[in-house]
């Protein structure tokens, strides 16, 4: 069992990284799973607040002196908090967690064991298990061809496109070389972006099949969950996935096949966007979250081609090798067809 001396450990193997907006409620049982891990290695955790306007500081200090606590004055966002975090961490490796988010009590040795015993550094995941249901929701997660993450419940270890950043462990070493994740991001699709420049660098992304955490979907940023049997989301979250994860794919896709799959994939937002505000008589949706897209594609082009020069220059793996954990059906026609359309709430 780890104690309260490990956390604060000034040699740690690992440094837990919790990145925390108004989670009162919330970061207790985070912190306390990861005090009650049955691992005897030394650990430290790191906590930044991004200026939470609930009770989470206070909290903190109370009940856990022993973490790094970083207190941001702004909010941020994800991105940044997590890498002021990793840039203090002292820690050979890294777990980001998401404040949400509870592990089971040998996640960190079943980590670290897999890390161990890896000829060559990666990123790897835990099974998510959704803490309303007890249900399994993804051991890791595929792609379709326009980078929608489709959940694995495959239970071998092998690897797949992406682990979801509210669990992710690499080594620090790794995180440095991938230069953690881009600040311009905000929130969303980070950890598709470091896993996918990794995955193109050569560096595997694997999602274990023991051991696991319990996530409270939705909590941090609203929505991307089911809900009765219908998709329920928030529109600001859909703005930033959808504005996101066309930056990864314009970042990170082999020329080839970046001028295949992008064209099609902006027509296929146009028409979504357009059907979309149709169905739901909210024209908004469409200026809003899909119109969005587009413009930031436009204002940020200058930095997203030089990140791009960057990282194609790196690429070690053949397209074949880069398109391995592909599905190549659409994402969100299964979606549609198993739960309709999806409800996109303003609040």
């Amino acid at each position: 069992m780890a104690t309260i001396s490990t956390a604060i450990s000034s040699e740690p193997i690992c440094s837990v990284c919790i990145a925390n907006y108004n989670g009162v409620g919330l970061i207790e049982d985070c912190i306390d799973s990861v005090l009650a891990q049955d691992w005897q290695e030394s650990i430290e955790i790191i906590v930044h607040d991004d200026a939470s306007t609930d009770e989470s500081v206070a909290l903190i200090r109370e009940r856990y002196p022993q973490i790094r606590l970083i207190e941001s004055h702004e909010n941020v966002g994800f991105c940044i908090s997590n890498n002021r975090m990793v840039a203090l961490a002292n820690g050979e490796f890294i777990l980001l967690l998401n404040n949400d988010a509870a592990l089971l009590p040998d996640a960190l040795k079943t980590l670290h064991a897999e890390a161990q015993s890896s000829p060559v550094p990666a990123i790897l995941g835990l099974p998510q298990y959704n803490a309303a249901t007890n249900n399994l929701i993804d051991i890791g997660s595929y792609f379709d061809p326009f980078l929608n993450p489709i959940p694995n419940q495959d239970t071998r270890t092998q690897p797949v496109g992406m682990v979801i950043g509210a669990c992710l462990w690499l080594p620090k070493s790794l995180w440095d070389e991938l230069g953690g994740f881009p600040e311009w991001f905000g929130s969303l699709a980070e950890d598709m972006y470091v896993c996918c420049v990794a995955r193109l660098w050569g560096y595997q992304v694997r999602a274990l099949p023991s051991s696991g955490f319990i996530h409270r979907v939705g909590s941090s940023l609203g929505g991307g969950k089911i809900v009765n049997g219908k998709l329920s989301t928030k529109a600001s979250r859909r703005t930033l996935s959808e504005r996101n994860k066309t930056y990864v794919m314009f970042m990170t896709y082999p020329i080839s096949l970046l001028l295949l799959m992008l064209p099609l994939h902006l027509m296929l937002l146009l028409a979504e966007g357009i059907i979309l505000s149709i169905v739901k008589l909210d024209p908004n949706l469409f200026f809003n979250i899909y119109l969005n897209c587009f413009d930031s594609l436009f204002y940020e082009r200058k930095i997203l081609l030089q990140m791009r020069q960057m990282i194609q220059s790196k690429r070690k793996c053949s397209v074949v090798e880069f398109c391995r954990p592909f599905i190549w059906m659409p994402y969100k026609i299964t979606m549609l067809l198993r739960h309709g359309v999806p409800k996109i709430s303003n609040t």
